[in-house]
């Protein structure tokens, strides 16, 4: 298999900018989004680089099934595990009883979503390169 690590990095770090900028629209629903989707392929860049390939969105399932000598600490588990809770609810307005998911987040939610992807990305980040 050849290791896609790399695009997967740089597509993880595109989507961590993509968050930021979403932030400075007010779009805090995508915001968090694009930080959930920029953890995500950061940890999958992660399994590329160790030749394995690995299928599903939840950050912390990923990040608790590393090898051994490579796990996260578990404070970046619990980061992951909110993001996780942003993969469906940020775009789907039958998720809340009423409203679009737009009417759910808050500026800080986004704020610190961005912050967890960043951790995560940074962790991944050195493992790869």
């Amino acid at each position: 298999m050849v290791s896609r690590a790399e695009d997967w990095l740089r597509q993880a770090i595109k989507d961590l900018e993509h968050a930021k900028s979403s932030i400075g629209l007010g779009d805090y629903e995508w915001a968090c989004f694009a930080a959930q989707q920029s953890a995500e392929k950061a940890v999958k860049a992660l399994y590329q680089k160790l030749g394995v390939e690995v299928w599903g969105h939840s950050i912390s399932r990923l990040l608790k099934s590393l090898p051994e000598e490579h796990k996260a600490p578990k404070n970046l588990v619990d980061r992951a595990k909110e993001l996780d809770r942003h993969y469906i609810p940020t775009r789907y307005p039958n998720f809340h009883p009423e409203g679009a998911p737009a009417d759910y987040y808050t500026q800080e939610d986004a704020k610190r979503a961005v912050r967890y992807a960043e951790e995560i990305v940074e962790f991944c980040k050195n493992k790869i390169l």
